[in-house]
């Protein structure tokens, strides 16, 4: 099951909006077929594992990281293809909350006669697909906020000098990152003061753009930002409150951006209506990069999954910008906790991830 993992993982950032799946078939304890889900409409891992093992895979053991799909999508199911091939074991990581999945494949296979086991290192299957497995159950996508602070957890000077914290290893990191996932948002006040380009431009070439995403309630941002000025115009989203000026979204509508409107909400706009969008747009896994009133809202409404925070070893002050606004939490018991993964160096500096514990 870890090989079939291992395969998994080489359609990271890649599978959207379908889950990464790896598969082997196993014959008298030698690996006669693999494969991996490669990107949405392509063959599923199942069938390629399959293929390559040919009249192989007839007794054969087939290790798979989801439960085989039990319908017809883009490509026909592969539990049709499992019984077709004659496989007779089939041993299963995760079992897929799809609904038009979620245990028919399982049933499927044992009512032709096939022996399944299900639950084989699921802990790391389901790790390896989080935004699927929450979209498919709360229809909202995995959130990660990106951070980079110094040593005092400042995100820039008083001016909104930010350029740069962290050094050329961490931002080299984060364009990798930014290929893998389906969504980069930032709010108003980091388009503004960063222009950034939020496209994905990794070392070596070869990055995947993930959709451009910027809050702007009044329609107000400047039209020259980078981010409108990409030769993918149509992957950039602005997102104005409901009955904002015509003339500013039209004007942003104009680049070639699209204009989404949601509802107004305390803390400036719906986030959740926003990523439940996204979500329905096939955007599973959302990166934000600032600022801090767009973490505070998130962190707020306990929307947010993940936290990527990048550490420099810099100090700015009290006068420094703190990288996310006001909490209102008044005693340490209430504090927001994490569960670290890792912490890493990278470069100079030092990456930390980590899941938020939600109470």
């Amino acid at each position: 099951m870890r090989e079939a993992l291992a395969e998994a993982r080489r359609g990271l950032g890649r599978t959207h909006p379908n889950p990464c799946v790896g598969a082997l078939v196993v014959r008298e304890a030698r690996v006669v077929g693999r494969g991996h889900h490669a990107q949405a409409g392509a063959p599923h891992a199942e069938v390629l594992a399959l293929l390559e093992a040919g009249e192989r895979a007839r007794g054969a053991d087939l290790y798979t990281t989801l439960e085989p799909c039990d319908h017809f999508g883009r490509t026909p199911p592969c539990s049709q293809a499992i019984l077709d091939a004659g496989v007779a074991r089939v041993i299963s990581a995760s079992q897929d909350p799809n609904p038009l999945v979620n245990g028919k494949g399982i049933a499927r296979l044992r009512a032709a006669g096939v022996l399944v086991w299900t639950g084989v290192l699921h802990e790391e299957a389901d790790a390896l697909n989080r935004p699927f497995l929450k979209a498919m159950r709360r229809g909202l996508p995995w959130v990660t906020l990106k951070v980079a602070v110094t040593l005092d957890g400042k995100l820039a000077t008083r001016s909104g000098d930010a350029r740069w914290v962290s050094g050329e290893e961490a931002r080299a990191e984060v364009h990798r990152l930014r290929s893998r996932v389906d969504a980069v948002l930032v709010g108003t006040g980091t388009a503004r003061l960063d222009d950034p380009q939020l496209t994905a431009r990794p070392s070596g070439g070869g990055g995947r753009n993930p959709l451009r995403v910027v809050l702007d309630a009044g329609g107000t941002l400047p039209d020259g930002l980078r981010m409108f000025h990409q030769p993918d115009p149509e992957r950039t989203v602005v997102v104005v409150a409901n009955g904002a000026a015509p003339a500013g979204t039209a004007r942003l509508a104009a680049t070639g951006a699209q204009v989404w409107s949601v509802a107004r909400s305390p803390r400036g706009l719906d986030v959740e209506a926003l990523l439940r969008g996204l979500v329905a747009e096939g955007a599973l896994h959302v990166l934000v990069e600032g600022g801090a009133r767009l973490f505070a809202s998130l962190l707020a409404e306990r929307l947010a999954d993940e936290l990527m925070l990048f550490f420099s070893p810099k100090l700015l002050g009290g006068d420094g910008l703190s990288w996310v606004g006001p909490l209102g939490v008044e005693r340490m018991a209430d504090a927001l906790q994490l569960a670290v993964d890792e912490v890493v160096p990278v470069g100079s500096d030092w990456k930390l991830t980590g899941r938020f514990l939600w109470r």
